[in-house]
């Protein structure tokens, strides 16, 4: 009795410790709107970054970009049992002489362009007077509206000086920076052809066993994407330089070869395109075309331009991409914000890596989707 007495009591006292223990978990609506700010927070912490760090990002991926132009000519070298490091350096080196001859041969044309210049000066010099009576009028009517004592002009004349002056100097200064480090791009695009192999199966193992797989073709896909968009771009670049030049030269515009490559190159650029390819053909078109003539070379640049877009980039470009229309102008908005005219160049192939990682990962799925057409 006893006995029964002490083990009845026993389980009397461990009851509560073998009882079940509730868990209260956090209701689904608040999971999600957690879930959400973390992605916001997370987005705003990388755009920060892009806008600080722009000019240190923008020569990376030129650098990557340039690296995959140029592992072709490496593996070409490599049939005729070129090392990799000395055909790495040998690309490099022609990428090089090819800008210095590009430079030399623009600075010359220009400088011959801007000696030709007081033979047709005339009409050129009627257009800038009538803009600069105009804004001597507006100056003028101005002045009538607002009058200032002559201590508030001398004031703002002096504090104008002030503002060139630290103008100059931060200008300076910016493109000192900038020059520094482009001159890294050579040697990046360098060590990136010659590690190639070393960073993609080191990146490859940064990732758990069951997801190197996924992470290697992620990779791979990625690589075509880039090669695929830099080669789409120099064809239609090519073929727009080609017939715009053929079309120079019928209208009789000076240095048509030269122009044609630039308005031809010029035209690739997303939304401000257009305008920078009309700019050179049309100012070295005045004053030796007439109207017929320049109304020609708008019409020609427009009408190759919509041709590119609309025929040769879905074919030679769209397939790799699959990117809306919608999610190309936002993206070239938002990094044309954040990284200028080369923010323009980079955001399809950005936004394109970015819809091939999302597309394999699978929590990610569905913003691959909404970027995908």
């Amino acid at each position: 009795m006893p006995d029964e007495y002490q083990r009845a009591t026993e389980e009397v006292i461990e009851a509560p410790a073998r009882s079940p223990v509730v868990v209260e978990h956090a209701p689904p609506e608040r999971d999600d709107v957690q879930r959400a700010a973390t992605v916001i927070l997370a987005v705003a912490a990388v755009l920060t970054i892009c806008y600080f760090a722009k000019l240190l990002l923008i020569t990376i991926f030129i650098s990557i970009l340039l690296a995959f132009v140029l592992m072709p000519v490496v593996e070409f070298g490599e049939r005729f049992r070129v090392p990799h490091s000395l055909g790495a350096m040998i690309a490099v080196l022609l990428v090089l002489a090819l800008l210095y001859g590009l430079t030399y041969f623009s600075y010359g044309k220009a400088v011959d362009f801007i000696q030709q210049l007081p033979k047709y000066s005339a009409k050129i010099r009627g257009y800038v007077m009538q803009f600069q009576k105009q804004a001597h009028e507006i100056q003028k009517t101005t002045e009538e509206v607002l009058p200032s004592t002559q201590e508030e002009k001398s004031a703002v004349k002096v504090t104008q000086q002030s503002n060139w002056t630290d103008t100059l100097t931060r200008g300076a200064g910016a493109v000192w920076e900038a020059l520094l480090t482009v001159s890294f791009i050579p040697f990046l695009t360098y060590f990136m052809l010659t590690w190639q192999e070393h960073a993609r199966a080191a990146t490859v193992m940064l990732f758990k066993m069951e997801n190197r797989n996924t992470a290697y073709v992620t990779l791979g896909r990625i690589s075509k994407m880039i090669r695929s968009f830099i080669v789409g771009n120099l064809v239609i670049g090519l073929f727009m330089s080609v017939i715009s030049g053929v079309v120079f030269a019928v209208l009789g515009l000076p240095y048509f070869y030269f122009l044609g490559v630039i308005s031809g190159f010029l035209s690739l650029i997303p939304y401000l395109g257009v305008p920078l390819a009309m700019v050179p053909p049309v100012v070295a078109g005045i004053g030796q075309l007439s109207g017929a003539g320049i109304l020609g070379i708008v019409l020609t640049v427009l009408s190759l331009h919509l041709f590119a877009i609309n025929v040769l980039y879905p074919k030679l470009i769209g397939r790799r991409l699959q990117l809306n229309p919608l999610v190309v102008t936002i993206s070239l908005l938002i990094w044309g914000w954040i990284w200028g005219a080369m923010g323009l160049i980079l955001a399809v192939p950005i936004t394109a890596a970015l819809k091939i990682i999302f597309d394999h990962v699978e929590n990610m799925r569905p913003y691959g989707t909404w970027l995908g057409e």
